[in-house]
């Protein structure tokens, strides 16, 4: 009997190591969720996003698991939605949004740039302590947020 738990527990190990490896590789760590602090944005379709004078007004986004629900601003206006997470798949449904003018045509331009980001937005990685990629369906890293704002 002792025989064939050994090569058992030999197996559980390897398994949970190679799995531990994995998650690791991923940049995705389950005892980090992205719900719960605003992430603001950093960089749009690789360019560096500076915040602007107004830190409520500044392109950020928040999600709250218990309702499923994403808010935030997009530069101008407020934006809100909802979204579905499994495990590193992000899906963010249709956006609703203020319709305010923009005063800046610049924060203008990187608004609607953001909700069409992140309407493409097919999974997220996380990418170190408090940043956050969000990938279109190819891959292709279209935002990168970060939990603390840049000012």
């Amino acid at each position: 009997m002792r025989m064939h738990f050994l090569p058992f527990s030999r197996f559980l190990l390897a398994a949970t190591f190679a799995l531990g490896i994995t998650a690791c590789g991923s940049g995705i760590s389950l005892d980090e969720p992205i719900e719960g602090p605003v992430w603001w944005l950093t960089r749009l379709n690789d360019q560096p996003v500076a915040p602007g004078g107004e830190p409520q007004r500044d392109a950020q986004v928040a999600f709250d698991r218990s309702s499923g629900r994403v808010s935030g601003a997009g530069g101008c206006n407020r934006i809100s939605g909802t979204f579905t997470r499994t495990g590193s798949a992000l899906r963010i449904g249709q956006l609703a949004s203020t319709r305010m003018a923009c005063a800046d045509p610049a924060r203008g331009d990187i608004e609607a740039q953001f909700v069409q980001a992140l309407q493409t937005t097919a999974s997220y990685r996380l990418a170190g302590p408090g940043r956050m990629n969000l990938l279109d369906a190819s891959g292709r890293t279209v935002i990168v947020l970060s939990s603390a704002p840049s000012r």
